[in-house]
């Protein structure tokens, strides 16, 4: 068992938090372990309905723990089989959770903890927060899907940039970039982030899963295609009791109340 990662659920909300402040949030094999452990664990759990990913400390998480990755290089090990075992697996876990999950940035998030901010569906940042993408100055490429996740929210051309410069961009930056969703002062993100939380895990969950389904797959298939898997996802909804529900909600002017099925 390790304490690096805190797992807590406080109604229908989860929050994960990386907990090694004393090494900005890095992620040993420990770490990261217990940290997907967690997210298939919010994953599978019905009555988890939005899920906050944070860290601990002055930081969201500075990526792979640089001095286990030393000592694994040392040793002759090849310690980049991590990509696969461990951060692909947590990335798939993020984009396929059929409910939201928010990344809470109370610092700085780099390398691989800056790709998995950006897998989350919302990135609230406070404000000395700051990315890196830092693959780049230890002589690597981007994983941890910066490749796909970044140009899809900055475009090709700023995701190279960011990727190759590999520069910090403070919270106001990305904000403008469009790299998050808001910048809050440092003492209110915890409150900025449960009531985000809150406001999706009281929303229509079956509806945002249909939506980051759909969202998924249009990015891999056409225009036909997309359309087909849009009426597919529509139809099942359509059968649901939040949709039913909601109609008549609307219909009679009143708020909707929604069960997630």
């Amino acid at each position: 068992m390790t304490d690096s990662v805190l797992h807590e659920v406080s109604g229908a909300v989860a929050t994960i938090t990386i907990n090694r402040p004393a090494a900005r949030n890095a992620l040993t094999a420990d770490t990261k372990v217990a940290l997907l452990e967690a997210l298939r664990d919010c994953s599978a759990t019905e009555s988890v309905r939005a899920v906050i990913i944070t860290g601990a400390g002055q930081a969201f998480c500075s990526g792979q723990d640089l001095r286990e990755h030393a000592d694994l290089l040392a040793a002759g090990s090849a310690p980049l089989g991590t990509v696969r075992q461990h951060y692909n697996p947590m990335i798939e876990t993020i984009a396929g959770m059929p409910k939201p999950v928010i990344a809470a940035l109370p610092g700085v998030a780099a390398g691989a903890g800056a790709a998995l901010a950006f897998a989350c569906d919302f990135r609230i940042a406070a404000e000395r927060a700051s990315f890196l993408l830092a693959f780049a100055r230890v002589g690597l490429g981007a994983d941890s899907g910066a490749s796909w996740t970044l140009q899809r929210l900055v475009g090709p051309a700023r995701a190279a940039e960011l990727l190759m410069l590999a520069e910090p961009v403070d919270a106001a930056t990305a904000l403008d970039l469009g790299l998050l969703t808001s910048v809050v002062p440092d003492a209110e993100l915890p409150a900025a982030a449960a009531a985000m939380a809150a406001r999706m895990a009281d929303g229509p969950t079956l509806a945002y899963a249909a939506i980051k389904e759909s969202l998924l797959y249009s990015s891999s298939h056409g225009l036909a295609e997309s359309l087909e898997k849009e009426a597919d996802l529509q139809e099942r909804l359509g059968d649901s009791e939040d949709h039913k529900a909601a109609t008549l909600s609307f219909l009679n002017k009143q708020a909707p109340v929604y069960q997630g099925r």
